[in-house]
């Protein structure tokens, strides 16, 4: 009720704004992704459903992480928090990326960077506090499998962060810095520049905070690089650099309070690529390397000595992908690629006192190898069909056979229905076949098939979009830990079966006034963490003389905190509002406020999130 009686209030207001202001103008749509098929392509014809949010969306709200953005604007997509400012690893830790029920957490969901995977290769899951706002141009969110395209842990979906790039001659500079509640500050910078065929980003950023409890520090700076050369209008090339450090403390749960709880992590991620790009052909090879460094101290209870070992570990994930693409006759698109991953982990024990190795917990590597062809065909003006196919091998769980197909229906103007059927898996990590008691080195792929029928269509000269989508996910081979002969193993026993419903849409109300909106329906017959049954959002841009005004509402309902004897529920409702003024041509000044209704919510049992919190600031663009 709460958030229908938001969306009349904005709808009310947006009808006045367009009895006072309507616009005329056509507003031309940004459809071109590059995730549904590794190569630029019309979001039209792909069978695929795709959200994009672009960099104003990204920065409007001065987030130096795209994944509350992503939250809000992605129908079905959720993403742990358990204070102001980081995401953390380790018990407690927030940042887990879940959609339609399948998450980050667990490896099922993947984030890439220009198409490359990021995971940590021991515990095969994303590093959230990695993904910063300073170097995305957009992102691109593939809801459902992707793993035909992108392999293993892209079961769920994918997130892909598409980097920045100086598209014309000069220099150009940003930077934004900000203050607020709890002691929190943030600031980045970057720089963008071309010269000809040469182009280059650099990119910093520094926050830290004291978070809404005693001992919950987080410290966190990176940098980005990026090089660039344009050798004619067909050939491109460029390597880039990202790297982050964040150190952190946390006091446990409310609960089960911890003394001494640390953290000290490092990723970073290198890559190089080269490009072409021609009428009726396209492709690139790239090369990549993700790498991480750990340090932990789990802490301890008051009543319990501090520990007296630090756990470590390093991994890395080194891959090359090389693909083509080519239009072998009238509406056709074909795609044939390759990859190669090598994932690397290494974990042990070190004596807080002396620094000396206590206990080697293990090391192992694992190898990955596929190959895949995508087909799609443009059969009438009304009618595209789509179907691929990926074999992996993976050195320790085998080959796996990954089947996709989908059609295209644009059965009328600016409109489209697609219907998709498509295969996700994932491999079992280092973490789960080696390491500590219930590793078992006998472990098969998880694996689900996805269903989907959705409608998307563009009215009143693409001023008005909205979407609706139908899935249906049926899984087996889960991974769970069980009891087998009187001890815990890691076994393929689970199930998944979810369904649901997503809905959104976006209306350029006039030239000042610009809505948005989506809701999402999960049922899951096997509960799990972290995946509201309902979640909607609402959003508002509005623009008038210097001044801009960004606001937004969030639902969730049914967020299971805790699942199994001590079943626990979480309801909420978030209010988030950021105004800023352009004082002058190059300085803007903004303050925002967040969960201004001052809810009181947990998303992680036992870490209750902060009431209504405050930021102001400055934004310089020469």
């Amino acid at each position: 009720m709460k958030i229908l009686v938001f969306a009349a209030i904005m709808l009310s207001a947006a009808t006045v704004e367009v009895c006072a202001q309507r616009d005329t103008t056509s507003h031309t749509l940004d459809g071109i992704v590059v995730t549904g098929t590794r190569n630029m392509t019309d979001v039209r014809h792909l069978p695929q459903t795709i959200s994009v949010v672009d960099r104003h969306a990204l920065t409007e709200n001065r987030r130096t992480n795209v994944l509350p953005t992503l939250a809000e604007q992605v129908p079905g997509l959720f993403v742990t928090s358990r204070s102001m400012m980081g995401y953390a690893v380790s018990d407690g830790a927030a940042g887990g990326i879940s959609l339609r029920g399948l998450g980050s957490a667990s490896g099922r969901m993947m984030v890439l960077v220009d198409g490359h995977p990021q995971y940590q290769g021991i515990f095969g899951h994303s590093i959230s506090d990695s993904y910063q706002t300073m170097m995305a141009e957009r992102v691109e969110v593939l809801r459902g499998p992707a793993s035909m395209l992108y392999g293993s842990n892209a079961m769920g979906g994918v997130v892909n962060i598409v980097t920045r790039k100086m598209r014309e001659d000069g220099v150009k500079t940003d930077i934004s810095l900000g203050a607020g509640s709890y002691g929190t500050f943030q600031g980045e910078f970057t720089n963008r520049v071309r010269k000809g065929g040469f182009y280059g980003v650099v990119a910093g950023q520094y926050g830290r905070s004291d978070n809404n409890r005693p001992r919950f520090g987080f410290e966190q700076y990176g940098g980005y690089l990026k090089l660039g050369y344009d050798f004619s209008p067909h050939w491109t090339a460029y390597a880039d650099v990202d790297v982050t450090r964040f150190n952190s403390s946390y006091p446990g749960s409310t609960h089960e309070p911890l003394l001494g709880a640390r953290q000290w992590i490092t990723r970073g991620v290198a890559s190089a690529v080269v490009e072409n790009h021609y009428g009726r052909t396209s492709g690139a090879v790239s090369v990549y390397h993700n790498f991480g460094r750990h340090k932990i101290n789990d802490g301890h209870a008051p009543e319990e000595p501090p520990q007296t070992d630090f756990f470590l570990s390093k991994d890395a994930l080194t891959g090359f992908s090389v693909y083509q693409s080519a239009a072998l006759f009238d509406g056709n698109r074909v795609t044939v690629g390759l990859d190669y991953q090598h994932i690397y982990g290494k974990a042990w024990n070190e004596d807080i006192a002396t620094r000396d190795v206590t206990n080697t917990i293990g090391r192992h590597h694992e190898n990955e190898i596929a190959g895949y062809v995508d087909f799609r065909q443009d059969l009438f003006r009304w009618l595209t069909i789509d179907a691929g196919v990926r074999v992996d091998y993976h050195s320790q769980s085998g080959t796996e056979w990954v089947p996709q197909g989908g059609l295209v229906f644009r059965l009328v103007r600016d409109g489209e229905m697609k219907a998709m059927v498509s295969k996700g898996f994932r491999n079992p990590t280092i973490r789960e076949m080696y390491f500590w008691r219930p590793a078992n080195d006998a472990l098969r792929p998880e694996r689900m098939m996805n269903y989907e029928l959705s409608w998307k269509q563009r009215l009143m000269d693409n001023a008005f979009s909205y979407g609706v989508n139908l899935f249906y996910i049926n899984g087996d081979n889960m991974i769970q830990t069980a009891m087998v002969d009187s001890r815990p193993m890691n076994v393929n026993t689970g199930a998944i079966e979810n369904s649901g419903a997503e809905v959104e849409f976006a209306w350029k109300a006039s030239r000042s006034l610009s809505l948005n909106g989506n809701y999402s329906y999960l049922h899951m017959v096997n509960k799990v963490l972290a995946a509201p049954e309902h979640k909607a959002y609402v959003g508002a841009d509005y623009r008038h003389g210097r001044w801009t005004l960004a606001g937004g509402l969030q639902y969730v309902d049914g967020l299971y905190t805790q699942v199994g004897a001590d079943e626990r529920q979480e309801s909420f409702l978030l209010l988030n509002v950021t105004a800023a003024c352009k004082v002058l041509p190059w300085l803007s000044v903004w303050a925002k406020g967040e969960n201004l209704l001052a809810q009181k919510y947990e998303i992680n049992y036992g870490y209750p999130m902060p009431r209504a919190t405050f930021m102001g600031g400055v934004d310089i663009s020469i």
